[in-house]
């Protein structure tokens, strides 16, 4: 579906009914990568509508050009917010650079939102201020590798802490598929203002509704150590570091992640009825 903005058209896609998501992929990617790991979760939990949007420069909205930085990039999704479910109350969720977009979202929009899902979310915006672990592949299959093209098994093999037949399937469907589709040159040039010109974690107050921050203990893109230092804004959060997992930690730890949000949105159902 397309949503007419005022200076721009967003592509989503949206399924179900009752409380809405929001859910916002990470950089160069699209509504795949979030649609691919949220989806199976409510083939068995509804009362939940959840609304996939494909950020500019990314899947299907076209990345105009006075979209120059984040500040510009988080105008657009809290406009996009606005305009599909005006004045509603609702959840968000986002991934790596979306999961810096959703607590962007959270400074602005406190008061309407009931609950925050962070995965492998970017905490620290300039790369050189991340602390990371050592790029580490504990799960390493030679002949998976031997199978594909000297570029696709130096991709997967930069992103991959385990590697196996069903995880690079899910990997070209969810991952590759959105990167293929971006505008690199508009990306690129947004990446010159790639953190926002606010503190995001800084907010007036603590959050108080459900969090989960879920992050991965071999993630060498973002880390998971810089993740401690906003921890005390969510009193509510469950603050998970998996092991066996990287930046594609929802590939890896499919369970884990799943049994995650299924409480997480347990508890959210829980504080809203109350």
């Amino acid at each position: 579906m397309e949503c007419n903005l005022k200076d721009i058209s967003v592509y989503y896609e949206e399924y179900g009914e009752g409380i809405p998501i929001i859910m916002i992929h990470g950089f160069t990617l699209n509504h795949k990568m979030m649609v691919g790991c949220m989806e199976p979760i409510f083939n068995t939990l509804p009362g939940f509508k959840r609304i996939y949007l494909d950020l500019p420069g990314m899947g299907g909205t076209k990345g105009e050009k006075w979209i120059n930085g984040s500040d510009k990039m988080l105008e657009v999704v809290l406009e996009f917010i606005e305009k599909v479910i005006p004045g509603q109350r609702y959840l968000v969720a986002g991934e790596s650079y979306g999961g810096y977009l959703a607590r962007g979202v959270l400074y602005h929009q406190e008061d309407k939102i009931d609950g925050l899902l962070l995965l492998c979310p970017v905490i620290n915006a300039r790369d050189n201020d991340r602390i990371l672990p050592q790029k580490t592949v504990l799960v390493r299959n030679q002949s998976l590798l031997a199978g594909l093209s000297k570029e696709e098994a130096q991709g997967f093999e930069e992103m991959s802490v385990v590697q196996s037949m069903e995880i690079l399937e899910r990997y070209k469907s969810e991952i590759l598929s959105g990167v293929s589709m971006a505008d690199m040159d508009f990306l690129q040039k947004l990446r010159g203002n790639y953190y926002f010109t606010f503190d995001a974690d800084v907010m007036e107050h603590t959050f108080q509704k459900p969090a989960l921050l879920v992050l991965g203990r071999q993630d060498s893109c973002v880390g998971y150590k810089d993740a401690w230092g906003i921890l005390d804004s969510y009193p509510r959060a469950t603050f998970a570091i998996l092991d066996r997992a990287g930046h594609n930690l929802q590939l890896e730890q499919v369970e884990l992640f799943e049994t995650l949000v299924k409480e997480w949105l347990f508890r959210v159902e829980e504080d809203v009825h109350t």
